[in-house]
Order: structure tokens, then sequence, then C-alpha cells
């Protein structure tokens, strides 16, 4: 049995090789106590899926991957005990959604759900990563941006500050989310509602839309800068966030988007990258996995 899993800010799925079986647990949050709640979120999408060990191998791409010295592969190896797993091989959500998107590990990936994180992938296996870096200092154009970008405008709607907006006909108090422990999460909520306000014409949610679509393509523009030669790159947008507003935001994206840049359908999301790692080699992204084995 082989274990496959995504861990996101809104969610942390499990799927279990060969039998599909699957399970869920929190998304990742941030505090002191973040390892300790992504271990219970791993527990309790196992218990879902009814995992009983042994596992011979586990992987992992998580949001919430742990950056301190030596702190991931501690986290490994929790995950080994935790699971009965013989290998447990842990990487950044952005190398599961790259591994999913563009199966020949070529071409660059945005992955883009509450936040939002960018991998280029070279012919070579040299890569680079751009944004990801949280919803005070990045993810530019993701669900928090856009969810936040337009209760900022509710705010100004309401204040008479800024222009009248259908936006501002929601029943949220945006202060009100200040005392929300999963205040990310909750803003980025809130971009649903952007869309379909920009989708009935508002033109508030409308400029919102575009601001988002225009990061994006920086973002793409700059990893696609990275990777040798002069030749079309395959990019795929995969998340949430494209799952939901499809060619919505799509469209200006790659309208904005410089020509050697190749927008393309994902060959599968961050769930079935996961399962990549888990069953097969390494190969491009080896650099990119901390591996444990018991």
């Amino acid at each position: 049995m082989r274990i496959a899993i995504d861990g996101g800010q809104s969610a942390l799925r499990l799927r279990v090789l060969p039998s599909g079986q699957t399970g869920q647990g929190p998304g990742y949050t941030h505090g002191p106590d973040a390892v300790q709640r992504m271990l219970d979120a791993v527990r309790a999408a196992a218990a879902e899926a009814e995992v009983s060990g042994p596992v011979e191998v586990v992987a992992l791409g998580l949001t919430g991957y742990p950056q301190a010295s030596g702190a991931a592969e501690a986290f490994a190896a929790a995950v080994g005990d935790l699971l009965d797993a013989d290998e447990v091989r842990l990487t950044q959500d952005m190398v599961t959604a790259h591994a999913g998107a563009l199966p020949d590990g070529y071409g660059v990936v945005v992955a883009a759900g509450t936040g939002l994180v960018c991998l280029a992938v070279d012919r070579d296996g040299t890569w680079r990563k751009l944004d990801g870096h949280g919803y005070l200092f990045g993810d530019a154009g993701s669900a928090f941006a856009i969810g936040r970008a337009g209760l900022v405008a509710v705010q100004r709607a309401r204040d008479g500050r800024g222009p009248v907006t259908k936006l501002a006909d929601t029943a949220l108090d945006p202060v009100s989310l200040y005392r929300s422990s999963t205040l990310v999460d909750d803003v980025a909520r809130f971009a649903p509602e952007v869309l379909r306000c920009a989708a009935e014409g508002d033109p508030v949610a409308n400029d919102v839309l575009g601001w988002a679509a225009g990061d994006i393509a920086e973002t793409i523009d700059a990893a696609v800068a990275q990777l040798a030669g002069e030749g079309p790159v395959p990019v795929a947008c995969v998340g949430g966030l494209f799952d939901g507003a499809g060619e919505q935001l799509l469209a200006p994206v790659r309208a904005a988007l410089t020509a050697r840049a190749q927008l393309i359908a994902a060959a599968g999301n961050s769930l079935d990258g996961a399962e990549r790692l888990a069953t097969g080699p390494a190969g491009t992204y080896a650099d990119l996995i901390v591996t444990h084995h018991r």
C-alpha cells in the first residue's frame, strides 16, 4: 500500500493506492503549533480513509512545509511513525502541483488556491520557485488577494470613499474577520463573490479581477524567463482558484502573457502529483524531496 497526500490551506487530502480510498483533514493554518496541526490533519485523513499499516511509501506535498533546520526531516519521521510507513517522501505543494500538471517535468506551473506559488523546471532539472511568499508579502493574484481586494472595495463603498459596487451587498462585516482563527481562508472565500459580481458586469469587481490576472501573468512571465532557450514553454494553471474561475480568469491572464508562455491544460492536480511521487522515482524533483527511511 502507498499513500499520496496533498496538504493545502483549505484542506489536506489523502489517497490510498491502489484502492483509491480517500480521506480529508483540516488545511494548514499559521501558528506556533502548525506542524502538530499538520500531523493531526494527516491522522484525521488517514482515519477517514481507514488506513491500516504497514505502508510502503507515503508522498506528501504540503503548503506548510516545515522550513526550520531539521524540521522537515523530523516531520517526515513523525509521519512515518504515524502511518507505519517504510519510506516518507516530503516536499512542498508546488512540487506535487508541478508533477501532477506536467508529466514530462518541463515547464511552468502556477498553483493558485487560497495562496499562489509558481514553479519553473528546465529540461536539465534546474528549477526556480516564484512567489508563494504568503498572504502578507506575496501570493499575488491568489484567492486571498482577490478576496481581500474585494473586501477592501466593500469597506470603501460603505464608507463613501470608493465607488458603488455590488460587492457591498454582502451581509459580511469584513472587520469581524479580524477575530477569526482562520482569517486567511475566510478572506479567500470571498473570491467567488468577486468573480460572480465581475461576471454580472460590476466594474469594481472587474477591476479586481483584472489586477489579479495581471499579477498572475507577471509571475508566469518571470518564471518563463528563467528557462533556457527562446522556444515556447508549456504553462499550466492549477488549483481551486482556476477550477472555479475557468476562462473568466484564464482569458485575461492569457491576453497579458508574452508569446513564449503557452497555456495548456493540466494533466492532473496536486494529489495526482503526490501519487506520481509515491509510485515512481523522484526523477526531476529529487533535489526538492526530503526522504525518510525507517
